[in-house]
């Protein structure tokens, strides 16, 4: 049988706590689609700011719901409230923050969902990477494509 159709409702999805404060919602889970996205939202405290990656197999897209969020992609900065998408394409380092005041919220997509993988097991295993050995993250960071690239420039 091939991928079904999905609906999420609001409160759905499962939760994993990243930090204090720090949540993410995982919607559509990349088994569950085929492989082809996956999406969680998360929220983030003020400050909080992403690692400099790049993802070398899947496309990255965030939706800023709520707050005001910085990207930096590729040469490109640029910040913006509820409404602003970014497209972060595969092999493009790239690092978020939320530069507002106040806790953000922002849906993320990977597509295809392989990136999205890393998240997933985090959830599932209930860890953070500050959580995880050197070794740890070398390796659960090449199984899903992730590239760290640098400190991060925000």
């Amino acid at each position: 049988m091939g991928t079904q159709g999905i609906v999420v409702l609001p409160g759905q999805g499962e939760l994993w706590d990243m930090a204090p404060g720090r949540s993410a919602v995982l919607k559509l889970l990349g088994g569950a689609t085929g492989d082809s996205i996956m999406v969680f939202e998360e929220t983030v405290p003020a400050g909080t700011k992403s690692t400099f990656h790049l993802h070398h197999d899947s496309d990255e897209v965030a939706y800023v719901l709520s707050g005001e969020v910085t990207f930096k992609i590729g040469d490109l900065l640029t910040a913006g409230g509820p409404g602003t998408c970014a497209f972060m394409p595969r092999g493009v380092p790239h690092a978020w923050k939320n530069s507002g005041t106040e806790t953000g919220r922002v849906l993320f997509l990977y597509t295809p969902a392989k990136a999205g993988g890393l998240l997933e097991e985090q959830q599932r295993m209930h860890r953070s990477t500050s959580s995880m050995s050197d070794p740890e993250l070398t390796d659960v960071r090449e199984r899903y494509g992730w590239e760290i690239v640098g400190p991060t420039p925000l």
